[in-house]
């Protein structure tokens, strides 16, 4: 394909804040206990397949896929289930849980399973280990990988588009990963690319980390289907459509995928896992973490087990400044502010981040000057003013006219919006009723189709016989 361009139209450009670009990756030490929620991915939540009171082993699957679209999970230690209890979710919620208390004498080396031929067999098979081998997105979706790699039938993907943009400020987990494992990222592109017969695999990688450019280039050298492309630095540039748009210069059409115009797309830590998988035999068990922002003593990229107490991860990093106010789980564009630090590291987790209460300081909200600023940041190019207009006096029917539900919540019309709006959230808010509306029509057309079908039956000659005999019995 073409290259026309490096970059996409609109977007943002917030400061960088890449202060931990130069630390290198280390190793989070082991805790007292650990918490596995079920719920840590897209999709039906895990089954749990342990009984309080059992022993496990590090990297022991301790829950079975709760469906196509899930996945398996594994413990992260050596140690004794204490609980199968609900416990807090990052997202605030109460969640059936897994916890695990380690063993404090075990050696809790790295799992090592079976090496995998990635392509013997058929695609289901490379599917299914994938699955059982929990894993999910890394970039923070948590989205399940098997479903992506499951190609439909009749669908070809001419290109792997792998996503080393990490474009939200602050985070640069993939950008160590990029540097300290780029062999595991290559082999894990080729390995997708080939399984799933893609002629080419393309990492794209914005340019102020040109070191990871580099390393990936030296790592890639030998294979000619591999190519490393360098982009323009632009928030959201790690967004999928935004991405293929910027590399092959393709729009992928809207309330479509980009396996629409022939390319699938991942994250580098993601394909990097796949050399654990098929080469290493290990399961998700573990992963890279930034801890980083004005709030935190000591900034860090860990390898985290995941399920380790977010207290636990800010205590290694010297704990909290006395003016933290709030802690950020991902970037600060598109992350989830916590209620609690009494929450677990999860596999979606790619940022712990504390901010200080002068960061946090919201300035003073004005009516929309209808500047256009917003229209301007919008990546799918919708009107991000008009949407907080209607949001704000609940015409929502309105708002899905507009195709509101095309929006990813970038937030660079709220970045970008002189009058301080906070228009993400009220487009947020405004799709969470969009999407209510749909699944209770959903539900209503199920229901009406259900009587329809048990309607004949009710008119049938059973019933008729009946009626006919209650009237002789009269």
């Amino acid at each position: 394909m073409k290259l026309l361009t490096r970059t996409f139209p609109h977007g943002v450009h917030p400061k960088e804040h890449k202060d931990t670009a130069p630390l290198p990756i280390e190793r989070m030490p082991f805790t007292d206990r650990y918490v596995l929620p079920l719920a840590q991915h897209i999709g039906a939540p895990s089954k749990g397949i342990v009984k309080v009171g059992q022993h496990v082993e590090r990297g022991e699957k301790i829950a079975e896929p709760g469906g196509f679209v899930s996945v398996a999970l594994h413990s992260p230690v050596t140690g004794t289930v204490r609980s199968l209890d609900p416990k807090r979710h990052p997202n605030g919620s109460l969640v059936p849980a897994i916890e695990i208390e380690i063993d404090r004498y075990a050696g809790q080396e790295t799992p090592r399973g079976t090496p995998a031929d990635p392509q013997a067999g058929s695609i289901d098979d490379f599917v299914a280990r994938i699955q059982q081998m929990g894993l999910v997105g890394l970039g923070g979706a948590a989205f399940p990988a098997h479903v992506k790699y499951r190609i439909p039938d009749g669908a070809v993907v001419k290109e792997l588009l792998v996503n080393g943009c990490e474009c939200e400020p602050y985070l640069t987990c993939d950008h160590r990963v990029m540097l300290e494992n780029a062999e595991d990222v290559v082999r894990g592109s080729v390995v997708l690319r080939d399984r799933i017969g893609a002629h080419l695999a393309t990492i794209g990688v914005e340019r102020n980390k040109l070191d990871a450019v580099a390393a990936l280039q030296e790592a890639a050298k030998g294979d000619d289907r591999v190519r490393v492309v360098p982009l323009e630095v632009k928030y959201p540039q790690g967004a999928e459509k935004m991405l293929v748009k910027a590399v092959l210069g393709v729009e992928v059409p809207a309330g479509k995928l980009p396996l629409e115009v022939g390319v699938l797309v991942n994250n580098v830590s993601t394909v990097a896992c796949l050399a654990d998988i098929f080469d290493r035999g290990t399961p998700l068990v573990e992963r890279v973490v930034t801890v980083a922002g004005p709030a935190v003593r000591r900034p860090s990229n860990l390898i985290v087990p995941i399920g380790t107490p977010v207290r636990a991860v800010l205590e290694y990093c010297g704990g909290l400044t006395g003016d933290a106010r709030e802690i950020v789980m991902g970037g600060p564009m598109m992350g989830q502010p916590l209620g609690s630090i009494d929450v677990p590291v999860i596999k979606g987790t790619s940022g712990l981040l504390a901010f200080t209460e002068s960061k946090l300081a919201r300035p003073a909200e004005y009516h929309c000057l209808k500047c256009g600023r917003c229209v301007e940041a919008c990546p799918v190019f919708l009107n991000p003013s008009r949407l907080a207009r209607l949001a704000k006096v609940g015409k929502y029917e309105d708002m899905e006219r507009f195709q509101v539900m095309d929006c990813m919540e970038c937030g660079s019309c709220s970045y970008a919006c002189p009058s301080n709006i906070p228009i993400v959230q009220l487009i947020r808010v405004s799709k969470s009723w969009v999407r209510e509306r749909q699944r209770d029509a959903k539900i209503a057309q199920a229901k009406e189709a259900a009587e329809q079908a048990a309607k004949p039956a009710a008119d049938g000659p059973g019933d008729a016989s009946a009626k006919d005999g209650k009237e002789t019995n009269r």
